[in-house]
């Protein structure tokens, strides 16, 4: 396993667009892509709220045939202590799900793929790649 897609690849996927985002999902496959648990809730959450849930729901249904789904552990907790508490002594907090999102891949020694680069770069250590670009910052 080696990407930790964010929710709003995610999204991306599950609407096909922009091209490159699958594009560059189906040339990474066979280094192991999966989605958080909290990814999943974020997901389940856009899905209930949405005008249209059924039609969501089978889209949500056929992008996770495609995907693992990593179970947020005791490793992941740990971790997401210490991001929170070193992102507030520095006075730069992200959002809650982004810091979850974002200990989990960390504690899992996997690079989170999102087009919120700004956020998760904030976090010591994480490795952040954004497939939306056309340039990923390993390319830079």
């Amino acid at each position: 396993m080696k990407y930790m897609l964010d929710t709003n690849i995610c999204v991306y996927l599950i609407k096909k667009k922009p091209e490159n985002v699958l594009i560059t999902l189906h040339s990474n496959m066979g280094d192991g892509v999966a989605i958080s648990a909290i990814t999943l809730a974020e997901l389940m959450h856009g899905v209930e709220a949405s005008a249209y849930p059924e039609r969501n729901a089978l889209a949500l249904n056929q992008f996770l045939s495609i995907t693992d789904i990593l179970p947020f552990d005791h490793e992941a907790a740990a971790e997401y202590g210490k991001i929170c508490a070193a992102l507030r002594r520095r006075g730069i907090p992200i959002g809650a799900m982004d810091m979850l999102i974002a200990a989990h891949a960390k504690a899992k020694g996997l690079i989170v793929v999102t087009n919120n680069v700004r956020e998760f770069e904030r976090v010591e250590g994480l490795e952040v790649e954004n497939w939306v670009s056309e340039n990923k910052p390993s390319d830079l």
